[in-house]
């Protein structure tokens, strides 16, 4: 079992219950939206808002401790940082998975045809998975 606090003072954050509870449910989850994490830690922390899921959230992405998921017509969700991937979504189920792709090919490419100085790259897939394609 991964220790929440350890890894929440290795990135110079304040560790609140709250915090992490986030971490935990980051963990188990995956990719979580805004509105998720909420619902889950409202369970936990009857009397917390929705601005201080906000607050930490954005804390977090600030000390590169999250990272933000833009999803294409739908709400970002976020993740604990791990190496460079990409993303795969179902267009049924919304299921999301990680997916180890090397893109660097992409990324020469971009920067070849339109000279750019390219420092991040996101790449999301979205298809039908496995179980949604029977």
């Amino acid at each position: 079992m991964m220790n929440y606090t350890t890894l929440l003072k290795e990135y110079n954050l304040k560790v609140t219950p709250q915090r992490v509870a986030i971490v935990e449910e980051l963990y188990m989850n995956g990719h979580m939206n805004i509105d998720d994490l909420y619902k889950k830690l409202l369970a936990k922390f009857p009397s917390i808002s929705l601005a201080t899921i906000y607050k930490n959230v954005n804390a977090m992405i600030e000390k590169v401790f999250l990272n933000e998921v833009k999803i294409p017509n739908s709400k970002s969700v976020y993740e604990l940082v791990k190496e460079e991937h990409s993303h795969l979504v179902c267009s049924s189920c919304g299921r999301i998975e990680d997916l180890e792709l090397d893109v660097s090919s992409l990324v020469e490419e971009a920067t070849t045809l339109k000279n750019y100085t390219i420092k991040q790259s996101s790449v999301v897939f979205t298809g039908l998975c496995p179980h949604c394609a029977k």
